[in-house]
């Protein structure tokens, strides 16, 4: 059961059911859904919520993507995205854009294991080299030996998601709080009091969505860390007048780098994952230099210039799956962090996720239908110590 803790809040002190610790698209999915419980106050650190990771996403729904634990989380977002709740967005969530994985000659073989993930909801097939060149015809005839379409990828767009999420919540009295930095947390016999932006406020639940800071928040409330790793990912822009807009989301079995239309440019990534402090990430030359060449080397394209280039932060755990769940033996402090790359993609799930755990103790039925169960999840998966040998 939802307690606020309203026993410990200070005359003139402001008290709420949760306080959110990040506004990027994660804690604003989960204060989306945890208003449907309590009051809810969402703090951001920087002027503009979603700034480090979630407003630069080049997003795609791909849901054969990932380990297992995160295919899952995949595919249980789907029905949202398709059919968001009423007034959540004038525009649609996704839209059409297939992937295409490439083989070169010589590395057919690196094919099978993009086409063992298919499934019957969302299948992947082999198709000929002619079709490949008909569906890209920028990608170079002679570096395809064999490739596989995947017709279920769609673009995500990431700003409605969020800004979906972000109205709703205020919708349903949610409080925002932008600049304002989280300086302090601090135990109290009925929940938390945080000090942020120069003010103080009482909770019964903190919901740590910090992303790459998730770390440190912890530490602000005396929990260890969870071992949390931001990882540059680096990406460019190649303007292009060239009618490309049906073109699939091309990579290459065995590598990371890929490229994807835009309107009027190619957005291409190395597929860089550098380790990195947690930071406000701008883009190396180096990795630059390798996402034109890369782009060079297997298209058509005559690339003289970088129009534009950006860098965002994913952030992992050592098992890659998300974190959700309580602290053991911290009472009301919640984990959300560990999305990695498909933070936009898992977050309706996650955000119902995470106020069917701090209202039942468990997730939702469809998840656990799914085979999902709280430790596919929960921190304490990375408090244990490791089996001896």
């Amino acid at each position: 059961m939802v307690a606020s803790g309203s026993r410990d809040a200070k005359p003139g002190m402001k008290n709420y059911d949760f306080v959110v610790v990040g506004a990027g698209i994660s804690g604003a999915s989960a204060a989306f859904y945890l208003a449907d419980l309590g009051t809810v106050l969402l703090l951001e650190t920087e002027a503009v919520p979603g700034y480090h990771s979630t407003g630069r996403s080049a997003a795609l729904f791909t849901p054969n993507f990932g380990p297992p634990v995160v295919r899952k989380l995949n595919v249980a977002g789907h029905d949202f995205f398709v059919s968001p709740p009423d007034g959540f967005s004038d525009r649609p969530l996704l839209t059409p854009r297939q992937s295409l994985t490439i083989a070169r000659p010589g590395e057919e073989e690196n094919l099978a294991a993009v086409l063992a993930s298919s499934t019957a909801q969302h299948p992947i097939f082999e198709i000929t080299p002619e079709e490949a060149c008909r569906l890209t015809p920028i990608v170079r005839r002679d570096v395809i030996a064999a490739a596989a379409l995947e017709p279920g990828v769609t673009d995500m767009d990431v700003a409605a998601i969020h800004q979906g999420f972000l109205g709703g919540f205020r919708k349903k009295g949610g409080v925002i709080h932008i600049s304002a930095h989280v300086s302090g947390l601090y135990r109290e016999s009925q929940g938390w009091r945080v000090e942020a932006g120069g003010e103080t406020f009482h909770a019964g639940f903190i919901i740590n969505a910090a992303g790459a800071w998730g770390d440190h928040v912890a530490g602000l409330a005396g929990i260890a860390p969870i071992g949390l790793v931001a990882k540059r990912r680096t990406m460019i822009g190649i303007e292009t007048s060239l009618p490309l807009a049906e073109t699939p989301l091309v990579e290459f079995a065995g590598e990371e780098a890929y490229f994807k239309p835009d309107t009027g440019r190619i957005l291409a990534s190395p597929g860089d994952e550098t380790p990195v402090p947690p930071q406000d990430v701008q883009p190396e030359e180096w990795d630059i230099a390798v996402a034109a060449d890369w782009l060079q080397r297997h298209t058509t394209l005559d690339v003289r210039r970088v129009a534009n280039s950006w860098a965002g932060l994913r952030t992992f755990v050592s098992d890659h799956a998300p974190v959700v769940g309580e602290e053991p033996g911290h009472p009301g402090f919640f984990w959300l962090v560990g999305q990695g790359g498909y933070g936009i993609m898992h977050s309706p799930t996650l955000g119902r996720a995470t106020a069917a755990l701090i209202e039942t103790g468990d997730l939702p039925p469809d998840l656990l239908v799914i085979g999902l169960g709280v430790d596919d999840l929960g921190p304490a998966r990375l408090r244990r110590a490791p089996a001896q040998p």
